[in-house]
């Protein structure tokens, strides 16, 4: 498979999910608590990640703390998240900071290029999103260039994970491999079933389809150190040095050093001033109340790595 032929595939298959979801990116007035509609749309990753679970938890805390409902749902994450909000179809959603940049940007990918998102704007930061490699001992996989002619599963179509897997692979000269799109717990299973032999998983640690396996079957993590490391953020200046802490997972004994993105909440210019500064000020005054990335998320913090400008309501809750 030539360069071209690597690029091309990467801009096709990042942009398919982006560009359908991103029609009409003026985006929409759906139901942002404005207009005393108390419901809100919240929408999430895959069940298997970080995301889903972590944006469960602020459910709980922003209807024990306000009047408002949130419904979470279950997507293919960031670039989908993006033209959710884009739509109007989502009041918030988590996304990764290097996608939010490339959206408000109208750059970086085919999903955004000159297609900029005006409407999505910044919440908080929330943790770092650890790029994560993860395979099988049986394969013999044990060092990033062993990927070389792998099948891999970049993650779904369209997300922030197969956006990051292809810069990644790029950055490292692995142009020959077999590429598969599919959510972190599915890609768990194609691991056990022999269909893959790596996957990236893109969430902070540790992620839940990844314990799950390695509860089942003896995992290796991949680590992205040294010379790979360093031309990863060449490549891209959003990614910072990241370790996985040994035990993390069954049977990593060792810390693994990668990579990092980071995680973050947006939301779009159409939700009301006051629905975005009293949701914020639920989860970040009730952060005690979370038990997912506690050592991360704060009201001190959240503004590390925000890539896009601030919402008027965000800006409110972080200035008083």
């Amino acid at each position: 498979m030539s360069d071209d032929s690597t690029r091309r595939r990467f801009l096709r298959a990042a942009g398919v999910t982006g560009v359908a979801a991103l029609a009409g990116c003026s985006g929409g007035d759906g139901g942002d608590g404005g207009s005393g509609d108390t419901r809100l749309s919240w929408h999430a990753g895959g069940t298997g990640g970080t995301y889903f679970p972590l944006s469960n938890e602020f459910k709980s805390v922003v209807e024990a703390n306000t009047d408002f409902t949130l419904n979470v749902q279950s997507t293919g994450a960031s670039v989908e998240n993006v033209g959710n909000l884009s739509s109007g179809d989502a009041d918030f959603a988590l996304i990764q900071n290097d996608i939010a940049s490339f959206a408000k940007n109208g750059t970086g990918i085919e999903a955004f290029q000159d297609n900029a998102v005006d409407s999505l704007m910044g919440v908080a930061t929330l943790y770092p999103e650890t790029i994560t490699i993860v395979t099988l001992q049986n394969t013999g996989i044990e060092t990033i260039s062993d990927l070389s002619g792998a099948t891999i599963n970049t993650g779904d179509l369209g997300s922030g994970t197969q956006v990051n897997a292809l810069q990644i692979l790029e950055a490292v000269g692995i142009t020959e491999f077999n590429e598969q799109n599919a959510s972190f717990s599915q890609a768990a299973d194609q691991l056990r079933n022999g269909d893959i032999d790596a996957a990236f998983v893109v969430g902070g640690w540790p992620v839940g389809a990844i314990e799950d396996l390695a509860t089942t079957n003896d995992v290796n993590i991949v680590p992205i150190e040294g010379e790979n490391r360093q031309a990863v953020k060449d490549a891209a200046s959003w990614f910072a040095d990241d370790t996985i802490p040994a035990g993390t997972y069954t049977g990593v004994d060792s810390a693994v050093e990668t990579v990092a993105v980071q995680a973050m909440i947006a939301t779009r210019s159409g939700v009301a001033e006051s629905t975005v500064e009293t949701v914020t000020a639920a989860i970040f005054d009730n952060v005690d109340e979370l038990t997912i990335k506690t050592d991360f998320i704060s009201r001190d913090s959240a503004q590390d790595g925000m890539s896009i400008e601030l919402h008027p309501g965000a800006a409110a809750y972080f200035d008083a």
